[in-house]
């Protein structure tokens, strides 16, 4: 643990947050966090605790040199891949959940730094050997792009700072695969006529890292982000339109990482990156994270998706820093906005 003080530090009141049994709870859960990986550390000092910036980077220089983050570059392969070998598509995008793909939207989430020289060399393998000429990323079907794997990879090589106009190209086809609904649905070459909120929430998240890395195409790329988080809001993020009823009730239980999979927590932890304007179509799902808080102010990991792993990042059914992390973070910033 870092050798800080709360009492130091500008600290969020647990009152304009989230409900929590007492001000001493709040701190003892922060501390608890601040006790994990570097990847959980800084975060928390950056969303929940107000650390000055030197002591935020201080403690994310330490997630490609400890725990998590060291664990997974270790595994990279001498040509610049993880799991190399181990698929027709060389490791690029199977097989999940320990290709390159996977391995490097882990090592984002982490908030590795986007200097990284090893994820650089990754962020030239995944555009070279998947670009296609319709514009988008597969690493299977030659000339046809697939529109979830080519949001992941906009969002892997824009937060890793990617330098290549090629970007652009991968912005260009995502804005043209848009749905009328607003969002988007990796099926529509096969017919599909309705987003699907897994597509739609991958897309979502490459655009905006996107729009923080290269800030061209500002104006369309905010407007298209508009209709995909207005696709969400139309669906309360997780009931049909049409008949109000649970989509999925997979969509209410928290993973971490979630991989290509939507669930609500994930949705509303866009929503709070792209600080949205409060919107009560939000409210159910808001109270749905207020209501999954432990008794002892700890949110559990309410699912795992199966697949190969290089490591288990924490245990099903346990207290999880991950989604503890996330849904402070979500309810500091509806508390915010219910100011406004």
């Amino acid at each position: 643990m870092p050798e800080l003080t709360l009492g130091g530090l500008a600290r969020v009141r647990c009152a304009d947050s989230v409900k929590v049994n007492s001000t001493r709870q709040f701190d003892k859960v922060v501390r608890w966090l601040l006790d994990g990986d570097p990847a959980i550390r800084w975060q928390t000092l950056r969303d929940l605790v107000g650390a000055r910036g030197s002591s935020i980077e201080r403690e994310r220089s330490k997630v490609a040199r400890e725990e998590w983050g060291a664990r997974l570059l270790a595994r990279q392969d001498r040509e610049g891949t993880w799991a190399g070998g181990q698929s027709s598509d060389g490791g690029l995008y199977s097989p999940k959940w320990t290709s390159t793909t996977y391995t490097m939207l882990l090592l984002r989430d982490l908030g590795l730094p986007p200097t990284n020289r090893q994820a650089r060399r990754a962020c030239a393998l995944l555009l070279d050997r998947g670009f296609q000429r319709d514009g988008g990323i597969n690493y299977w079907w030659r000339g046809r792009s697939e529109t979830c794997i080519t949001g992941m990879v906009l969002s892997i090589l824009s937060y890793f700072q990617h330098e290549d106009e090629r970007l652009e190209t991968l912005a260009d086809y995502l804005l043209r695969e848009q749905m009328s609904d607003g969002g988007w649905n990796c099926r529509r070459p096969d017919g599909a006529t309705h987003s699907s909120v897994h597509t739609t929430i991958s897309v979502l998240e490459g655009l905006r890292l996107y729009e923080l890395h290269r800030g061209r195409k500002a104006r369309a790329v905010q407007a298209a982000q508009g209709r995909g988080r207005e696709f969400l809001l139309l669906h309360r993020l997780f009931r049909s339109d049409r008949t109000g009823e649970i989509i999925k009730p997979i969509f209410l239980r928290f993973s971490f990482p979630p991989r290509w999979h939507y669930d609500i927590l994930r949705a509303l932890d866009y929503f709070q990156a792209v600080n949205a304007p409060s919107d009560e179509r939000l409210g159910e799902a808001i109270e749905i994270v207020r209501r999954r808080q432990g008794e002892d102010g700890c949110w559990p990991l309410e699912n795992n998706y199966k697949g190969r792993t290089y490591f288990r990042l924490e245990r099903l059914g346990a207290p999880s820093r991950w989604n503890t992390l996330r849904a402070l973070r979500v309810l500091k910033w509806w508390a915010r906005q219910e100011k406004v």
